[in-house]
């Protein structure tokens, strides 16, 4: 399948036995990297603009995480063979594995979203010292805000046999995300684009495992990272960061914003009123080139 504006070679690295993470690796070597970290349900594809606006200069490596994208889609029954823990921390694991086999142990910048902040600030717990700078669009990083119900619809997916079944048996996460998702209607090609990946019942079971994996109280498997994760934020406002946020989004709202403003006082925060949760979607020709001049002006 031809994926619009995804003009890039991706990459394979066997992140473990007999799975295969499927990663880009643009740009020039020597170039500062950047690491992009996507969310359920999209992929490398979220970022498609970033890295070709950036490319030129800045090394980007943006991996599918494993049942994601264009990655391996093992299950996860003991009994299979391979088979693969759909958590964060097997996500977390995974990143590490992934910058050590490319040899990336300077600075970085993260770039995150959705999901992507979770996997990234809990890598960053134990990798603080290779974050330099940080670029934040629609995420979190920090257990839900006390102030914030539990969207219902993630509450079905994540709660309710029915939810599970119509994620894996009709692909409504995925499907209904690139419709809600965005303020500026997808292209029909580009809509195709974001639900390619997950085309049979086996290859969604990481778009329900991760909802299935939101953290709600600390019986919750990955209620430590993200805890933890919350807890340690504030230590990044010494770094350059930039915010950019779709206001339209009723999963990452207004909520989940003001935990990072808190926490990042002094970050460069750039909101649209007029733009939805895949905000590099609807407002990709304004963010992009203000993310390039945020990079070029904090070099490192």
């Amino acid at each position: 399948m031809i994926y619009p504006d995804y003009s890039f070679t991706p990459r394979r690295f066997e992140v473990r036995p007999g799975i295969a993470m499927s990663y880009l690796d643009e740009g020039p070597r020597d170039g500062e990297v950047v690491v992009m970290l996507h969310g359920n349900p999209s992929w490398s594809y979220y970022w498609r603009h970033l890295t070709i606006g950036l490319r030129d200069r800045y090394r980007c490596i943006v991996p599918d995480h494993v049942g994601m994208g264009l990655s391996d889609k093992p299950g996860d029954d003991p009994a299979s063979n391979p088979s693969y823990r759909y958590t964060l921390q097997s996500r977390v694991d995974d990143l590490a594995a992934l910058l050590a086999h490319l040899k990336i142990d300077g600075p970085v910048t993260l770039a995150v979203h959705d999901w992507g902040g979770m996997i990234g600030f809990g890598w960053a717990l134990s990798h603080a010292g290779q974050v330099e700078r940080l670029v934040i669009t629609n995420t979190a990083a920090f257990p839900l805000p006390a102030a914030k119900k539990m969207p219902w619809q993630l509450s079905f997916g994540r709660d309710s046999a029915l939810g599970a079944l119509a994620i894996r048996g009709f692909n409504a996460f995925s499907g209904i995300a690139s419709h809600v998702g965005v303020e500026r209607r997808m292209p029909a090609d580009v809509r195709r684009a974001y639900v390619a990946p997950y085309d049979s019942w086996a290859n969604r079971i990481a778009t329900l495992r991760f909802v299935q994996d939101i953290p709600l109280t600390e019986r919750d498997a990955a209620w430590p990272l993200v805890a933890e994760a919350g807890k340690r934020l504030h230590e990044f406002a010494d770094r350059p960061a930039f915010i950019g946020w779709g206001l339209r989004d009723f999963v990452f709202d207004r909520h989940c914003l003001q935990g990072f403003t808190a926490a990042l006082p002094h970050a460069e925060v750039t909101l649209f009123d007029d733009a939805g949760h895949y905000v590099l979607e609807d407002k990709h020709r304004e963010l992009v080139p203000a993310i390039r001049a945020f990079l070029d002006r904090t070099a490192l």
